[in-house]
């Protein structure tokens, strides 16, 4: 198809440029081909100025350039830009001829700004990989990605990016799993800063390699001291590294230990002691039919969601398996740190300031251990309940984006890639969140 078909009389085709919207550029002639469209496009530009001198140039014909373009129709898109190619009117400019520019490609590009810019979106917004939008372009991965990650470095860096935050979110996890145990650990910044409704819009601020106390404080370091300033609260595990660079770092922030976390301790407990009692008893490991191995997952519920018949059932099973009543002092401890979580403020207090004065010197020695390790970490646990329920639930969300990028992508090769990759999808706001309704 060409404008002489569609618009006799005219060498442009309103309605082909309004399809194409693209400002300043219009459409010459289209075609199909197997391999998508190819459109033959031109700017409207009929006076330019030598860059040197500012002479009037003259029309020196054209030179085409070969653009993808974001897909149409299910189909790539190739513009051919027929550009102009002027030369300066004076002999004595040194600077001879020079090509039109125009917003729709820098020099030398292979892909139009809108196509870059469309890949990056999709990336940030969407679970996609580079191979699969590098198809539907019509390119491949390695002419897609050196634009994109350009693209993904400028709005990754954008001055403010990290302007307004006042509570963050420490953990780790492991990137890669090749090379000596634990070389794969990385240490995500996660934004818990609340929205006026009180409701936590988590985003990565940034992943560096390692885990340790150095790492985070180093990133700290890095930061202003107004982005310092401002963090009233961080959310951690129980990891004294990251702690003492909180301490050191940040010393006006409100430490937090993850309520996940201090439950999980408490329940690794249950499960040790219950192993322990199984050995000392039967003489084994747990098997289909020993009494406390059949009740290995009970042990591990919160009693308000057992029915009377499992309860029933975990009697039943203790008196047959644990003589000596360890493994039911055990889950009684368990079950008074869960409910540390679920009570009122004053309440959990209480229930705090029992469990470290009982634990420690409980005969026991895996609930004398947990004891130990609670008490050390009292005022980070009684924080809980100073900070509204601060918790690092969502770090654990962004560490599932980041889980979902990573084999989406079927693994990463190198770090900087990585980390630009998540901050594109996990360090903003997914489109199709609902936002809270407004108060009245």
């Amino acid at each position: 198809m060409n404008n002489a078909t569609c618009c006799p009389g005219t060498r442009w085709c309103p309605r082909a440029d309004a399809l194409l919207g693209l400002e300043g550029i219009h459409v010459l002639a289209v075609k199909s081909t197997a391999r998508g469209q190819v459109i033959t496009v031109e700017t409207g530009q009929d006076l330019a100025a030598c860059p040197a001198c500012g002479v009037v140039a003259i029309g020196h014909g054209r030179r085409v350039s070969r653009l993808h373009d974001t897909p149409a129709h299910g189909r790539p898109v190739r513009l051919e830009w027929a550009k102009r190619v002027w030369r300066c009117a004076d002999p004595d400019c040194p600077y001879g001829t020079f090509t039109e520019t125009h917003p729709l490609a820098p020099a030398k590009a292979k892909l139009t700004t809108r196509a870059v810019s469309w890949a990056t979106d999709a990336l940030s917004r969407y679970d996609t990989s580079v191979s699969a939008l590098a198809h539907q372009l019509g390119v491949s991965w390695h002419t897609l990605w050196k634009p994109v990650k350009a693209e993904a470095e400028r709005r990754t860096t954008t001055a403010g990016r990290l302007a307004g935050v006042d509570a963050l979110g420490v953990d780790e996890h492991v990137w890669t799993h090749t090379g000596f145990p634990g070389a794969g650990m990385v240490t995500g910044i996660i934004d818990h800063t609340r929205d006026e409704h009180g409701v936590v819009h988590a985003r990565l601020l940034d992943l560096v390699e390692g885990r340790s106390g150095k790492t985070s404080a180093d990133w700290l370091k890095a930061q202003t001291p107004e982005f310092r300033a401002g963090i009233k609260t961080a959310t951690l595990d129980p990891f004294r590294g990251y702690a003492n660079a909180i301490r050191d770092e940040l010393p006006d922030a409100v430490q937090v230990l993850d309520a996940f976390h201090v439950v999980k301790l408490a329940s690794t407990m249950v499960d040790e002691v219950r192993r322990r009692v199984q050995q000392d008893t039967i003489g084994h490991r747990g098997r289909k039919g020993d009494p406390l191995f059949q009740i290995r997952r009970s042990l591990q519920i919160g009693v308000e969601h057992l029915s009377d018949k499992q309860i029933a059932r975990l009697d039943e099973k203790l008196e047959a398996g644990d003589p000596n009543h360890e493994v039911t002092l055990a889950w009684q401890c368990y079950q008074q740190v869960r409910a540390v979580y679920h009570a009122p403020e004053e309440r959990g207090r209480e229930l705090v300031a029992k469990a470290l004065a009982g634990f420690p010197s409980c005969p026991i020695p895996e609930i004398a251990r947990l004891g130990r390790t609670l008490k050390s970490w009292k005022q980070e646990i009684l924080a809980y309940f100073l900070t509204k329920g601060a918790s690092n639930g969502p770090t654990e969300a962004i560490n599932g984006v980041i889980e979902t990028t990573r084999r989406i992508a079927r693994g990463f090769r190198n770090f900087p890639d990585y980390r630009l990759r998540n901050l594109l999808s996990a360090g903003g706001y997914r489109p199709y969140r609902n936002k809270p309704a407004s108060h009245a």
